[in-house]
């Protein structure tokens, strides 16, 4: 017994040893983290839970040449509570929550009072430091949120934490979309918004925040917190009523013509600005977007638009002059293994004409005659004066995606014998639209190619601290001789050449056509069989040229891709859309009109003179006195009147919706009844007829905004 007793003892006593050693180790690891581990544990620890994150500038805003904003960052705001606040004892609490859940019940409608303050109520007894409210708050909603109970006490006496998100908008939606452009995370940046990202930006902020239960990040107080610095603004070259204009115009013929895909470009002949620059795609189902910027960056063979260029380069260097004569023959050239076709093929050509007329009629023969036999000895020449005229080079842009243009050298593998002839006619290279019109500015400019721009100024609140100047490219591509020779030639164009439809009374026009057949198989369609064929093929429709003719103020150029229904020349479907812009601009470009001619005094005609106005009441009192007639209006409300010698002649005078009315010669009732029914609210100096109005007729309604009239 009593060795079972020693046993027992004994192994009792080991068993003590061993708890006793176990716990001294426990507690010299204890020592040993807290003494040696400790500092840099508690570091780890902290770089878990605290770190700094950033706090988003609020992006600037890009605005039209006039002002008008087309993008902007609207804030979007997270609101969150923190009931265990040191500040919030449980009796100012308790005095506040139900108020507080009354007051969130009625900003959002969404909840009674009494969920409310039961999620309010449970927050606290959990522990809770960073309770969501509620995601996309409004500031008019985060204004209201600041007022309630214990929210109004900020956020360390009350809890309230708020957060700061920028979501971006285009007030004007689409409209210029993708010049306007976008950045997003991982995409890479398009537009405006991409090519002056840096200066939009601004400089991100700095918090910090601890990471709590949940995986959310909380704000923690810290006096080192670093406010952001919002971006700056930009001020596109975009002028928003050109630019509507430009796509709506761009729109109808896209669909009248069920084309591909069409761009539309305007641009100041002086500066290189670009005040309108349309692009739209068809879909699957029809309808057309604005998904990709075809003016920039699709290099395409241009076709006939290349015919300048090239003309310009035989001028210069000697070869030929406007006045020679040039045997186009019966509409159909043989070069090697290919055969050349005018467009008048059928109607046994063109014969002998001069140069400047195959400018006019845009012949492919003449211009490859005059190109071949020019050059056929040294065709390098022919390229290096491409390249001496900026052809080769990209433009430069700060928009990212140009298109880089093609013309190939003389010693390369894929150039054949028919390359001059090719060429000649805009075959065998290729240049974006945007490339084309530079060109043709620098012409209307007298030489001068500058580069197109599409902003004119950075600002900081009210302060410009960059003004964008304009840059040239080439400060004479050409003698003055030779602009001023093919100048007249591409007013002939238009006068009594291939666009004679875009002629008016009012100002002159001048550019050149462009039908460019779109490759398929290899083949630029110019054998026989498939010259006749040609209307199953695709091709594209051009027409670039500038305004007004006589004292150049803008360049424009359209470019319709694969249009269909048998209807493909330049003239027919690119031409009506550079002609409703050119109206446009010219409509509401002052000093552009040739000033008026002083008008005979109204004694002269035994007709009384009558203002512009009402169609009906005129037409009554015209009945009334006896007085004949002669009516262009028949379809509208609102007519212009021309008094003479034996007669009255109305026109009509457009008024459309969401437009302000020209009310120019009108009496003062008809102006105001115009004016107040588009929005307007109206101030009248002087009396009589309707001489001046402070808002020019046609541009785009600000509803409530003021507009004066003088009358005399």
């Amino acid at each position: 017994m009593t060795e079972i007793k020693k046993d027992i003892a004994w192994r009792i006593f080991i068993v003590y040893f061993a708890v006793c050693l176990f716990g001294l180790a426990i507690v010299a690891k204890a020592l040993h983290i807290q003494l040696v581990e400790g500092a840099d544990l508690k570091k780890k620890v902290q770089n878990r839970t605290l770190k700094d994150k950033s706090i988003d500038a609020v992006r600037g805003n890009i605005y039209s040449s006039n002002g008008s904003l087309l993008a902007t960052s609207i804030p979007i705001y997270e609101v969150r509570f923190d009931p265990n606040a040191d500040a919030i004892t449980k009796d100012l609490f308790n005095e506040k929550v139900d108020t507080l859940a009354w007051s969130l019940s009625e900003l959002f409608k969404d909840r009674s009072p009494a969920s409310y303050r039961k999620e309010l109520i449970e927050a606290r007894k959990k522990g809770s430091r960073y309770h969501l409210i509620r995601r996309k708050i409004k500031y008019t909603e985060l204004k209201q949120m600041k007022n309630f109970p214990l929210f109004r006490r900020g956020k360390y006496k009350g809890g309230f934490i708020t957060i700061q998100q920028n979501k971006r908008e285009r007030p004007f939606n689409s409209l210029a979309a993708r010049t306007i452009g976008y950045e997003r995370k991982d995409v890479t940046p398009v537009g405006l918004e991409g090519a002056y990202s840096k200066a939009l930006s601004g400089i991100d902020g700095k918090r910090l925040m601890q990471k709590i239960s949940g995986g959310v990040w909380m704000p923690v107080g810290d006096a080192d917190e670093i406010e952001p610095e919002d971006g700056r603004d930009i001020y596109s070259t975009i002028d928003v009523n050109i630019q509507d204009v430009a796509e709506n115009a761009l729109m109808k013929q896209l669909e009248t013509h069920q084309a591909d895909h069409g761009t539309v470009v305007l641009m100041e002949v002086s500066t290189g600005a670009i005040r309108a620059i349309a692009n739209l795609k068809r879909t699957s189902n029809g309808s057309y977007y604005e998904g990709y910027n075809y003016a920039i960056g699709e290099s395409t063979e241009p076709g006939s638009t290349f015919k300048l260029p090239a003309l310009i380069a035989a001028l210069e260097d000697g070869y030929v002059d406007m006045g020679d004569i040039i045997d186009c023959g019966d509409g159909s050239k043989q070069y090697y293994d290919r055969t050349m076709y005018d467009s008048n093929y059928d109607k046994g050509g063109w014969g002998k004409i001069t140069v400047q007329r195959i400018l006019e009629v845009s012949s492919n023969i003449g211009m490859a005659e005059i190109i071949t036999k020019s050059y056929s000895q040294n065709p390098q020449q022919f390229i290096d004066h491409l390249a001496k005229m900026n052809l080769r080079d990209q433009l430069g842009i700060e928009i990212a995606g140009e298109g880089k243009p093609y013309i190939k050298n003389a010693s390369e593998d894929t150039w054949s014998g028919i390359s001059l002839a090719w060429m000649a006619h805009g075959y065998e290279l290729q240049m974006t639209p945007l490339q084309i019109l530079t060109f043709y500015n620098a012409v209307a400019n007298g030489g001068r190619m500058v580069k197109p721009k599409f902003v004119e100024k950075i600002t900081k609140g009210r302060k410009v601290v960059e003004e964008i100047e304009t840059i040239v490219l080439n400060p004479r591509i050409c003698s003055k001789e030779t602009i001023d020779k093919v100048k007249l030639a591409l007013e002939g164009v238009v006068s009594n050449g291939t666009a004679t439809n875009l002629k008016n009374a009012d100002y002159k026009i001048a550019g050149k056509t462009g039908t460019a057949q779109i490759a398929i198989g290899g083949s630029y369609g110019s054998n026989k069989d498939s010259y006749k064929k040609k209307r199953q093929v695709s091709h594209q429709a051009s027409f670039v040229g500038y305004f007004p003719a006589d004292n150049p103020q803008y360049s424009c150029i359209v470019v319709i891709n694969a249009p269909s229904r048998n209807v493909y020349y330049g003239n027919l479907v690119a031409g009506p859309i550079f002609k409703e812009v050119a109206d446009k601009v010219y409509a509401n470009s002052l000093e552009m009109h040739k000033e008026l001619e002083s008008q005979p005094f109204y004694a002269n005609s035994a007709i009384p003179y009558s203002k512009n106005g009402n169609k009906a009441d005129a037409e009554k009192v015209f009945k009334q006195l006896n007085i004949k007639v002669q009516s262009k209006a028949a379809d509208n409300d609102w007519i212009m009147t021309s008094t003479l010698e034996k007669s009255v002649r109305l026109e009509p005078r457009s008024v459309k919706e969401n437009l302000v009315p020209n009310v120019l010669g009108m009496g003062l009732r008809d102006a105001i009844f115009l004016l107040e029914n588009q929005g307007l609210r109206v101030k009248i100096n002087g009396a009589g007829m309707v001489k001046s109005q402070s808002i020019t007729g046609g541009q785009r309604i600000v509803r409530g905004q003021e507009i004066q009239i003088e009358l005399s």
